[in-house]
């Protein structure tokens, strides 16, 4: 426990400049990946502009339109819909042309996010999505605009990542605080744990993120451990990767995952400020992003979501905003 704090108080101070110094691939740029377009389109031109105007309605009582605040994670429900979760704004949105709160119909029950962390969704657009201080997960039902918590008896320890199996419909959770897994049906009951605190294969170290392919395999982000470990849909340990560095194939601070369809594995370092993409068996491809806040860079990067044409949308946290990239050119070993 000790060393893992140590090590990544050390990476904080250093690993940054080492990272970008250290390697000479450009990071603002990749052949196989281009940058498409952000939401919202201004929140950085007028940075400065917005800020004082917040403090301004604060003062005056005024609520002007909604804007991103810290976007944590995200997913998509067809081509012009993104459903994020704002742990700045302690809120789930959806957004098509403008940010639309997602609410309770029924005022008396009314809900209040204290951190929300992961978001998955089924086929039927049945939205899972985790708020790892009140320990809950809920199920929003998008085609009928309700929201309810996925069996309120449930008990967890900050509950964080979530995905969803198409294979045998299963929602599988990290349990960040607890270094497990626990695997439910879509009532919410649980089937069972995987894992325990440790270093060894199907041992975590406060884990945080989940992603699971189209053959049922589970991806895990073993973050303090600074590797993934990857399982069959049974949770059966398969294989893992990665190892804590300052270099490109390294990570310092893990966060978001995600696949592309040729299965290659996306990861997000906040530290890095950058996502790199790795093959099915754990060797590096290439990087894209650096630290900054114009295209294609990133402050702190976190959740990414990748949809069936290989749009890369990544929630660029610290900048307040939704970057999207296309796969141009896909690259695998």
């Amino acid at each position: 426990m000790f060393n893992s704090f140590v090590i990544f108080f050390i990476l904080l101070s250093g690993f940054t400049n080492a990272f970008t110094q250290g390697n000479s691939v450009d990071t603002s740029k990749s052949p196989h990946v281009v940058w498409i377009k952000q939401f919202p389109d201004n929140s950085l031109k007028n940075n400065n502009v917005n800020f004082s105007k917040k403090i301004s309605n604060v003062i005056l009582g005024k609520n002007d339109e909604l804007t991103l605040s810290k976007p944590i994670s995200l997913i998509t429900i067809g081509v012009d819909s993104i459903i994020v979760l704002d742990q700045g704004n302690s809120q789930i949105f959806e957004i098509t042309k403008k940010i639309i709160p997602i609410k309770l119909s029924n005022k008396k029950n009314y809900i209040k996010y204290e951190s929300l962390i992961g978001i998955c969704k089924n086929k039927t657009n049945h939205i899972y999505y985790t708020d790892s201080k009140l320990n809950k997960v809920f199920d929003y039902d998008s085609n009928n605009k309700i929201i309810r918590i996925l069996n309120d008896t449930l008990v967890l320890n900050q509950p964080t990542g979530i995905a969803y199996s198409n294979i045998d419909k299963n929602i599988w959770i990290v349990e960040t605080a607890a270094h497990r897994l626990t695997v439910l049906n879509e009532q919410g009951k649980i089937i069972k744990h995987i894992g325990e605190r440790g270093n060894g294969n199907a041992e975590f170290n406060f884990p945080t993120n989940i992603c699971i392919d189209d053959d049922g395999n589970v991806y895990v982000v073993d973050a303090m451990n600074f590797r993934v470990q990857i399982f069959d849909k049974d949770g059966e340990f398969l294989s893992t990767f990665g190892t804590v560095g300052d270099a490109s194939g390294y990570f310092a601070r893990p966060k978001g995952i995600a696949l592309d369809t040729f299965g290659n594995i996306y990861i997000s370092d906040a530290l890095f400020h950058v996502v790199q993409v790795f093959d099915k068996k754990g060797d590096f491809l290439y990087r894209f992003g650096e630290q900054g806040h114009e295209n294609s860079q990133f402050w702190m990067p976190s959740g990414l979501f990748i949809d069936e044409n290989n749009y890369i949308y990544v929630a660029d946290s610290y900048n307040s905003r939704i970057q999207i990239f296309k796969l141009v050119n896909e690259r695998k070993r």
